[in-house]
């Protein structure tokens, strides 16, 4: 056990006997799986975490889309409980992803923004405990595949902050591709150009070539795996969907904590023929492509929840979707957030109200939606207004110690698992 969380006040040992899951950001959770589930549940649960990336709450098909037809995500809403009032933390990417990480509001430890090239060098807060490490010590192994964006330098990567495994991007941006292949397709939306030009990459009265664009984009974010830059040729929705799948075959046999985060449907909008090929009845080219896009990502929960039925451990496994935002309003109506007023990087329904959706089949009720306020919600109580915390946990032992300096949270009753509300 890292002796830095040791030192911080947390005795590991008693503090998590079984699993925390934590999700928008709420706090540690302290609550319990009821006994009635505790003994269905054999042993303690797998535990993957999906994040979608700027994902409308009216983007899939079981959240309303008359677009883009998602049936991997309906289906894993049927298979458990989808929320209709789940909220996050903040409106746009890495503080939201500070938040779900470290279980705290962002704006506790300076990360109410997103870093726009300052997590080069530095990023969340080192004090700050994240879910992976408590994980970590409580006997799971822990992977990330995907967006990061909360910091680069050591002290700061994914690999210094609880994860034994890591594939991805460390930035908060990156080309989707490398080359384009006849009927591929990429496209910047007038006015979203910022979006994609990262700091420091280059004159943006420079002209490129979409695949220069893309190389370039590329360079500056690279795919690396642990800190290692590797090439990537695939799409990068495949290559995270690979990856997923490879580390769910290479830890069947223990538990394990998989934190997916996809940079789709986040911009640049760029697509393969094969997921366009299913949308060329579209006309508005931007549209096209995110749904592309995100029909790339809804196979992605499919090939993941596949590979855990071949495995025989998908009953025992807790899958959370969500996005961590919702989608934006640059993209020129690409996307929708309907029916709520809003969209990313602001404050109002359509910036932090997110798809989310709870799947274990060996504990949580089948296709029930829910509103989240319904479970508890955190930390504005029976309002429902606040960020979401779901934290199912085998029991704590009696006397265990929550972090010094961070907040000590209630339980609430629940059908069948007990969620925390937390006031931190």
């Amino acid at each position: 056990m890292p002796n830095s969380i040791l030192d911080r006040g947390v005795d590991m040992r008693r503090y998590v006997s079984g699993l925390t899951v934590l999700l928008g950001a709420g706090c540690i959770l302290a609550s319990c799986v009821s006994p009635q589930v505790e003994e269905k549940v054999a042993v303690r649960p797998n535990v993957i975490v999906i994040l979608a990336d700027d994902l409308g709450y009216g983007d899939t098909s079981v959240y309303g889309s008359k677009i883009v037809s998602t049936p991997n995500i309906d289906a894993l809403a049927a298979s458990g409980v989808r929320f209709t009032r789940g909220y996050v933390s903040h409106p746009v990417c890495a503080p939201s992803r500070a938040a779900l990480m470290t279980g705290r509001y962002q704006v506790r430890f300076g990360y109410e923004f997103n870093p726009v090239g300052r997590d080069r060098q530095g990023g969340v807060e080192p004090s700050e405990v994240m879910t992976p490490a408590l994980m970590r010590a409580a006997g799971y192994q822990t992977g990330m595949i995907g967006k990061w964006h909360l910091g680069q330098s050591e002290g700061f990567h994914p690999l210094d902050r609880g994860f034994d495994e890591y594939f991805g991007i460390t930035a908060g941006a990156s080309s989707f591709m490398l080359d384009m292949k006849e009927g591929d397709d990429a496209y910047t939306p007038p006015g979203s150009e910022d979006t994609v030009r990262l700091p420091g990459t280059r004159d943006p009265s420079v002209q490129l070539t979409p695949v220069e664009e893309m190389r370039q984009m590329r360079r500056a974010t690279p795919v690396t795996r642990g800190r290692q830059v590797v090439e990537e040729p695939a799409y990068l929705t495949e290559a995270f969907t690979r990856e997923a799948v490879d580390y769910i075959g290479r830890h069947k046999s223990e538990p394990f904590y998989l934190y997916v985060a996809y940079n789709a449907p986040h911009t640049p909008l760029q697509a393969t023929k094969k997921y366009l090929d299913r949308y060329r009845h579209i006309p508005d080219r931007g549209t096209r492509i995110y749904a592309a896009m995100v029909s790339a990502l809804d196979d992605g929960v499919g090939e993941i929840r596949r590979k855990l039925a071949a495995e025989g451990i998908e009953q025992n496994t807790l899958i959370v979707f969500l996005s961590d935002n919702g989608c934006a309003g640059y993209i020129l109506g690409a996307c929708t957030n309907a029916p709520l007023s809003g969209f990313k990087g602001e404050h109002l329904e359509g910036g932090v109200r997110v798809p989310f959706i709870a799947s274990w089949p060996a504990a949580l009720p089948a296709g029930r939606p829910r509103r989240l306020r319904d479970y508890g919600s955190s930390p504005a109580g029976s309002s429902g207004r606040g960020p979401a915390t779901v934290a199912p946990i085998h029991r704590r032992p009696h006397g265990s110690r929550q972090p010094r300096g961070r907040c000590s949270c209630q339980r609430s009753r629940l059908p069948a698992t007990e969620i925390g509300r937390a006031s931190c």
